[in-house]
């Protein structure tokens, strides 16, 4: 009986060093504080302290309950990128053969060129061999009458050659209907743009594969963005995005995500995306710094909580849980996708619940120094 009343005494502990227990009133040698009193352990609902605070301590923590609600989830992804070269109006005009340059009707780089606008006339003995190997196929013709555009069996093969040295097809059928050779290979443009790398000069030798000229369409460029990991399941093709430059301060380009990269960067822990952004006016330009806002979709039906209610540390995530008449109780929970001040409820809650979204850090400190308590009052280490 003696040994039970004495648990019964009041144990008196340090507000600072709770590991500081005395059996009277006294000062705590570490900090010099009054020991006070500890108060019994309240009940304990599934393992898990429950903290009783009266009405004048919640005033003066400020506490604050919200409702765990089920409803709409949505987010806005802000990032940065750089402007680039839409590499589908990208052209490389190269040469398949060797030559002399003659004729260069584009000296500069920055012009505007057109589709099929003549750029330079190359000089190329072998062009001259293959043209004289495709005449004299024409004259193979038991008939003695050259057929229309030399469509025959013995023409088949210098003329695919003569298509392999980027020939057009009217200029080889004029070939065959004169029967005279060109002296030099016409090279045209492919397609509308701006010489962005202009690569060769007047009577300049080439040799095969040699890239002459890069042709960019800019009226519609690629802002190249980082996704952070944890953003990804937002991600997907097809989403609006709104683009900005500081060079252009006050403006703004609309576009869409065409593309994710299938590789995540192990340094940063991001996933590179893909802006196509129409540029009408090519004020943007490739290596501009852009900063993309992009708009994901909604989720519907999500059970949600204010973000600042969560409680998140190395181990757990948990949530404290308000079950009326000044009782509270931490309860784990597991999170899921995070938007502007919100974030999604996997488990551990349901629609309806009130929670502690405002002083919720100190009540999940005093649930906790009661736990160990409890822990240490049981001989439990």
């Amino acid at each position: 009986m003696e040994h039970a009343k004495k648990h019964m005494d009041p144990a008196y502990v340090c507000p600072m060093h709770p590991e500081i227990i005395s059996d009277e009133p006294g000062t705590c040698p570490i900090c010099g504080m009054d020991l006070v009193a500890r108060e019994p352990a309240p009940a304990v609902e599934k393992n898990i302290p429950v903290v009783t605070i009266d009405n004048g301590t919640l005033q003066k923590m400020g506490v604050r309950i919200a409702t765990v609600q089920s409803g709409q989830l949505s987010k806005i992804i802000r990032t940065v990128g750089y402007v680039r070269y839409d590499e589908q109006l990208l052209s490389h005009v190269r040469i398949n053969t060797f030559g002399w340059v003659e004729n260069l009707s584009v000296r500069t780089e920055g012009r505007t060129v057109e589709r099929g606008q003549l750029l330079l006339e190359l000089y190329s003995p072998e062009f001259l061999e293959v043209q004289q190997d495709f005449l004299e196929a024409q004259k193979k013709d038991e008939s003695g009458i050259l057929r229309k555009y030399g469509q025959r069996s013995e023409s088949v093969r210098p003329r695919d050659y003569l298509r392999y040295l980027d020939l057009s097809e009217s200029a080889i059928n004029e070939i065959a209907r004169t029967g005279k050779p060109m002296h030099r290979i016409p090279i045209y443009s492919p397609q509308h743009g701006i010489i962005v790398r202009h690569n060769i000069h007047k009577h300049m030798f080439l040799p095969p594969g040699f890239t002459m000229f890069s042709i960019a369409d800019l009226s519609t460029v690629w802002v190249e963005a980082d996704i952070f990991e944890h953003q990804l399941k937002w991600i997907r093709r097809g989403l609006k995005a709104s683009i900005q430059v500081k060079a252009l301060p006050g403006r703004s380009w609309e576009g869409r995500l065409n593309y994710v990269y299938p590789e995540l960067d192990p340094k940063t822990r991001t996933v590179r995306v893909r802006l196509l952004v129409p540029n009408p006016d090519t004020e943007l330009k490739p290596n501009m710094f852009a900063q993309a806002t992009i708009y994901t979709d909604p989720l519907n039906d999500v059970l949600k909580i204010p973000r600042e209610a969560l409680i998140v540390t190395g181990e757990r995530e948990s949530v404290i849980l308000a079950l009326g008449e000044g009782r509270f109780q931490p309860v784990d929970v597991v999170s899921g996708m995070r938007s502007e001040g919100e974030v999604e409820i996997v488990s551990g809650l349901k629609e309806g619940d009130q929670i502690v979204v405002s002083g919720q850090f100190l009540i999940d400190s005093e649930a906790n120094l009661q736990a160990s308590f409890s822990r240490f009052s049981s001989g439990d280490r």
